[in-house]
């Protein structure tokens, strides 16, 4: 993918415009909560001179520590609350709709295996890395838990209990391992993406793919597909919390195959999960770990540390135990860094870090956005020839794939927009939330959260660093 060089950046953001507004919507609506920068060379960078930004980034954290202690939060809790009721819509059978989803999983993996070599000329790694990965968690975001009806593993268990005649799970789900195989599943998704040799190679893929999907049936057959679905598959966990930031909320209908529909404030439906136990905020941590160390992991700062010269950088090879270890080492100084501000209050710990998932939210769309928008135009390419055999089922094999508008400079300036948008908003939806999620009673108590504060000031400016620094690739 095309990159955009610094001084073009530069000179793009020059503008009186393009560096006033963003740097007041900044210090309008920063927040208390980690802003993780994502930055590889499918992102843009947000190239404003290094010491304002990252004095105004400060600024407007800063604010947003003083705005939260000073404002009750219980003043917003009853209108955030409200939902408007949008009238009832018929849903289809999750049966039905996850069998479709499992047939079309078996014929991507089916291309890994049998389509073209070439990334970008075979559906799966664009169907997984972009379609599902990136743009159906917007899908979720904006829509709701479209995933319940996506699923490919709800039509296959069922078929496989009813062939095999057993009931719904053989042995009860502990109540000790939680979140945890959430929480491993996750970080093994995030290690391949970022760290191993060929996280896009089709054969490869599919291969994990494949695996990853048995195991899941395998920890359904065992514990029931409600239990395990719900703690123990990390998409359904890690998509469940995006489906959480929706503003459509649904409710079934007794007796029928309608469901009611309500509007309300983004991230509201945050407020009706419980508290999260220890695994589950490891879990959210983790999230935003991963997203924080990608960006890290491509610093000239930590490519020196395992000796490398980033100008003349080796491969994926050259790092794979530096940043297996570095991928580990940022998630566990986070969660210690996150349990230890928390102090006593542990409870509220469990439930501030829901506030967090806006945020990576924000940081996903930021990075991905460009992703998307070139990936989607490979995909509607591979649609009409997934095999790699000459065809033209819908007419777009020919399909010319272009990328000027990471080259062209009223393009880049609303692509930057966006992102940028897309992180302001984040901030002010998880400042809401916090308020909400906060409801102190009293200045005492409140005055325990300036730990937490402070960290979460140091933790966004690590990522105003990671945004500014130099990286390779």
């Amino acid at each position: 993918m095309a990159a955009i060089s610094k001084p073009f950046g530069r000179q793009i953001i020059r503008s009186r415009a393009e560096i006033g507004v963003p740097v007041l919507l900044l210090a309008m609506f920063g927040t208390v909560l980690p802003a993780a920068a994502h930055t590889t060379s499918n992102a843009f960078v947000l190239l404003l001179p290094t010491g304002y930004y990252q004095f105004g980034g400060t600024l407007a954290v800063a604010l947003s520590v003083i705005f939260i202690f000073l404002v009750p939060p219980r003043m917003l809790a009853e209108g955030f609350r409200r939902r408007v009721s949008l009238g009832a819509i018929p849903v289809p059978s999750s049966l039905w709709t996850s069998a479709v989803a499992a047939t079309g999983l078996s014929f991507l993996i089916l291309a890994g295996f049998l389509g073209s070599p070439d990334p970008r000329a075979n559906p799966l790694p664009i169907a997984i890395w972009s379609l599902l990965w990136v743009g159906f968690t917007f899908l979720q975001a904006l829509f709701g838990d479209l995933w319940h009806f996506c699923n490919p593993w709800h039509a296959p268990y069922r078929l496989l209990r009813r062939l095999m005649g057993t009931r719904d799970g053989w042995l009860t789900y502990p109540a000790w391992l939680g979140y945890w195989p959430a929480v491993l599943s996750f970080f093994a998704i995030a290690w391949f993406e970022l760290v191993d040799l060929a996280p896009d190679d089709p054969t490869r893929l599919a291969y994990a793919v494949l695996v990853y999907w048995a195991i899941t049936l395998i920890g359904m057959l065992l514990f029931g597909e409600a239990a395990w679905l719900a703690r123990g598959e990390a998409l359904t966990v890690f998509f469940r919390f995006m489906a959480a930031l929706s503003p459509f909320a649904t409710t079934e209908i007794a007796g029928t195959k309608r469901r009611l529909v309500s509007l309300g404030w983004p991230g509201e439906r945050l407020l009706r999960l419980e508290p999260l136990p220890f695994d589950g905020i490891c879990f959210v941590l983790l999230t935003l770990g991963t997203v924080s160390f990608d960006g890290l992991s491509k610093t000239f700062w930590w490519l020196a540390l395992g000796g490398i010269n980033p100008l003349e950088f080796p491969g994926r090879s050259a790092v794979v135990t530096l940043n297996t270890f570095g991928l580990l080492m940022l998630w566990l100084l986070l969660v210690v860094c996150y349990v230890l501000c928390c102090g006593k209050e542990q409870a509220k710990a469990g439930r501030q870090a829901l506030s967090i998932i806006p945020i990576a939210l924000a940081y996903h769309f930021a990075h991905y956005l460009t992703v998307l928008l070139v990936d989607g135009q490979y995909a509607l390419k591979i649609a009409s020839d997934p095999l790699g055999l000459g065809w033209d089922l819908f007419g777009t094999a020919g399909l010319y794939v272009t990328t000027s508008f990471l080259t062209t400079y009223h393009s880049v300036v609303t692509l930057w927009n966006l992102q940028a948008g897309a992180i302001v908003a984040g901030h002010v939806m998880a400042v809401v939330l916090a308020q909400v999620m906060h409801n102190a009673g009293d200045d005492v108590r409140r005055w325990r959260h300036l730990p937490l504060a402070l960290l979460m000031i140091l933790y966004t400016l690590f990522g105003l660093w990671l945004m500014s620094t130099p990286s390779a690739g």
